[in-house]
């Protein structure tokens, strides 16, 4: 008998956005990079983060060890994305006096 040594996939899918996440859950792949290259160690990940399994974790890990450039080029472009994003909201909707349109709006329901 000989043994047969083979990998499993890794837990990883890109969802209709265009987002990688681990596993079967919503936990994005740049969340457990991030969450590990801040010293986390994957058993903290899983409790951080729930609906991971402690092996998707470590697979995870691996792949990221493995494919390290790659992973952190995605990871960058998904930053470049968000600041992209977050740019047309504030266009779209100013931050400039919402703190006094908030406390307006507290204080009028308060008269009520």
């Amino acid at each position: 008998m000989s043994l047969v040594i083979e990998a499993p996939p890794v837990p990883l899918r890109t969802d209709a956005t265009g987002v990688m996440r681990v596993g079967k859950t919503r936990v994005p792949l740049d969340t457990v990079v991030y969450t590990f290259n801040q010293g986390a160690s994957p058993e903290e990940i899983v409790l951080s983060y729930p609906t991971l399994t402690l092996i998707d974790v470590y697979a995870v890990v691996n792949y990221y060890f493995h494919n390290r450039d790659e992973v952190d080029k995605y990871i960058r472009q998904r930053e470049v994305e968000a600041a992209h994003i977050r740019e047309e909201n504030e266009k779209c909707f100013p931050q400039v006096g919402i703190r006094a349109r908030l406390l307006s709006r507290r204080q009028k329901q308060n008269e009520v």
